[in-house]
């Protein structure tokens, strides 16, 4: 064979081997972010219009939220928080709308106690997402309902409210720092 023939055989095949290695890589690195996010990754393709943006939104909030320091509460602040907790579910059939409010600041209290930041409900969403994507929808729930305020939420709707807020508040009070991989069978 000449040096011409092996050089049209050789070049095509590697660059068919190099286009079979950058998708399979792509592919795994997809199927990372779908195992990581659960439901959140097919809510941000929606929302950012397409797998590639959404692909790229993704890895950057798992960089923003790599930076974060995200700490376990030792076993004592995490016996309080339960104890908050079953202090605020006790007072619902009193006052219901007013419990959901206090439900809503006890689990913002606990993102700030983990090390996440608090200080925007969307960026919340985002930190959130990347090691709580399968309890995130109960939190979106529940804020809906309680950003609805006073008078506007059924009874049935604020309790609902509560199971939402307790969902995402059992996550954050018992998963250790890195749990998201271990969280998603929940």
């Amino acid at each position: 064979m000449s040096t011409e023939t092996l050089v049209a055989i050789i070049v095509p095949s590697v660059i068919v081997l190099v286009l079979i290695g950058v998708g399979l890589w792509a592919l795994s690195r997809r199927r990372h972010l779908k195992h990581r996010f659960g439901p959140e990754y097919e809510r941000t393709v929606e929302d950012a219009g397409g797998r590639l943006p959404a692909d790229r939104e993704l890895r950057d909030r798992e960089r923003r939220h790599d930076a974060l320091e995200i700490r376990e509460l030792p076993p004592d602040l995490r016996q309080q928080y339960a104890e908050d907790w079953s202090h605020v579910q006790e007072h619902f059939v009193d006052r219901p709308e007013s419990t959901v409010s206090e439900a809503d600041s006890l689990v913002t209290r606990l993102m700030r106690e983990r090390g996440y930041p608090t200080e925007g409900y969307e960026q919340q969403l985002q930190d959130l997402s990347v090691e709580h994507g399968r309890t995130l929808e109960h939190y979106r729930d529940a804020h809906d309902v309680q950003a609805r305020g006073s008078g506007h939420a059924t009874t049935e709707e604020l309790r609902g409210a509560m199971v939402h807020y307790r969902a995402l508040f059992d996550e954050l009070l018992v998963a250790p720092s890195g749990a998201g991989s271990r969280t998603e069978e929940r």
